[in-house]
């Protein structure tokens, strides 16, 4: 039996399973989710969540992966014989993912190109995002050239290709998030306003106004945040966790996840709250999914001659972030591909390459050629990007993770996986709280997400 690959130590697997984990969905979604929910009410409701219901699914799932040394697609099978179906929603999930993030990838690459080559006023200017990504041909090229440069570190394998991308990435895109939030932090409109003011929006949370039904869609929406942000339900966790050492502290990585991930999601909405506040004031701040592509390009315009340098580095730090995340996507199919089939890593690589090359160039038409409008039960309109975001995230992340709930709680026991976290005698912090989600607060949790997805529950 060959020998599978592994982290060389437990800071490979936590530099690489942030990688996987802090991407568009923390600089990206969390920003404009606080935003449109209040700012410190959300930014309260997540923390809360992250520290319990985010915890549970993660060691949950580094736990599966490590101790059945399998990947997404055949670990839930290994681990118990009929809760393989877990695995293929689990394995799926990525799948429909990596064309669309490729896609989003390959905007965040043309938004870097525009800005270094001095073209920033343009991005600014009204319908250039529009026109952009309706195009024919800019949309599809520059999804392949993201697609690839994904597709080459995981040709490389664990330790030559995304430990070591990681670890060059990561501590630099920290020191950038951390540079732009202390920026945006300081700067001053001409009306009076402050990067300060709208960092105490992003933090202090208020209530007025809001009703019982507004709280329920904010932690709705702070619930669904963690799948992105923590990239569980996602196969990547699973997979990762197959990689980490027997000797490595497994419970000691998750928590250094867990910090890591939620202080660049923290600091993406101190980079980009305050400074969406001062520029374009509250109105600003409802830009929504277009926040990053719409309102950002219109803040870098309005800071004058400092803008351009600034919206370099915030699009390259994105673009990193991007990268990271889909080579961990990419590389929880490849790795499934591998352990069912046997497959080479390169053959693995290719097909899955060639895979989501296919899909990806579909959702770019979906703006042009193969456009069109769907209502979907949740009530948003649709296009085809959307359709696979809206399945994948919103259907089939909660499935699996239910599923999860149910054969760690109910059908095997917490037991498994606390003690697979405490082989090495570590001590598990949060045992209790552990039992309580995976058994009764979380299943419920996650119904309640799904129900509402669906549109059963009216959110």
């Amino acid at each position: 039996m060959k020998e599978r690959n592994t982290f060389s130590g437990s800071l490979g697997f936590v530099l690489s399973a942030a990688g996987g984990a802090v991407g568009l969905g923390n600089i990206w979604r969390f920003p404009y989710l606080a935003a449109k929910d209040g700012g410190g009410l959300f930014l309260v409701t997540y923390l809360i969540l992250a520290l319990t219901f985010g915890f549970t699914m993660l060691i949950a799932e580094v736990a599966i992966g490590r101790k059945t040394k399998q990947s997404c697609l055949t670990a839930y099978g290994k681990l118990h014989k009929k809760s393989g179906w877990i695995g293929v929603f689990d394995c799926i999930v990525p799948f429909m993912i990596l064309p669309y993030y490729c896609v989003i990838g390959g905007w965040l690459l043309k938004y870097c190109m525009v800005y270094l080559t001095g073209s920033g006023a343009a991005a600014a200017a009204d319908g250039y995002f529009g026109s952009f990504i309706s195009g024919n041909v800019q949309p599809i090229v520059f999804d392949v050239i993201f697609l690839l440069a994904t597709s080459v570190v995981v040709y490389f394998g664990v330790e030559k290709g995304i430990e070591k991308f990681s670890k060059i990435l990561m501590p630099i895109l920290l020191v950038a998030v951390i540079g732009i939030a202390v920026f945006s932090v300081t700067i001053k409109g001409h009306d009076g306003r402050s990067g300060l003011d709208g960092l105490k929006i992003y933090l202090i949370p208020s209530l007025e106004g809001m009703k019982a039904k507004d709280v329920f869609i904010v932690i709705m929406d702070a619930m669904g945040q963690l799948f992105y942000s923590i990239s569980v339900a996602m196969g990547i966790m699973v997979t990762y966790g197959s990689y980490l050492r027997d000797e490595d502290n497994l419970v000691k990585s998750v928590n250094r996840i867990e910090i890591f991930d939620t202080l660049v999601a923290f600091l993406a909405g101190v980079m980009i709250i305050p400074a969406v506040y001062v520029f374009l004031g509250r109105e600003g701040m409802t830009a929504g999914p277009g926040l990053m592509f719409i309102a950002l390009p219109n803040v870098f315009d309005a800071m004058g001659k400092i803008g351009t340098a600034v919206a370099v580095v915030f699009f390259v730090m994105t673009l990193f972030a991007a990268l990271t995340s889909s080579v961990s996507i990419m590389e929880a199919v490849v790795a499934s591909l591998m352990d069912k089939f046997g497959m080479s890593r390169p053959k693995a690589t290719i097909i899955e390459l060639v895979c989501a090359l296919a899909l990806g160039v579909l959702v770019c038409l979906g703006y042009n050629a193969f456009y069109f409008e769907l209502t979907l039960p949740n009530g948003a309109v649709a296009q085809i990007l959307d359709i696979f975001d809206y399945i994948s995230n919103n259907i089939l992340m909660p499935i699996v993770e239910i599923g999860t709930c149910i054969l760690i709680g109910w059908i095997l026991s917490p037991e498994t996986i606390i003690k697979e976290a405490t082989k090495n005698g570590e001590k598990f912090g949060r045992k209790a709280l552990f039992i309580l989600m995976i058994k009764f607060v979380a299943p419920v949790m996650l119904v309640t997400l799904l129900l509402g997805a669906v549109g059963v529950i009216k959110l």
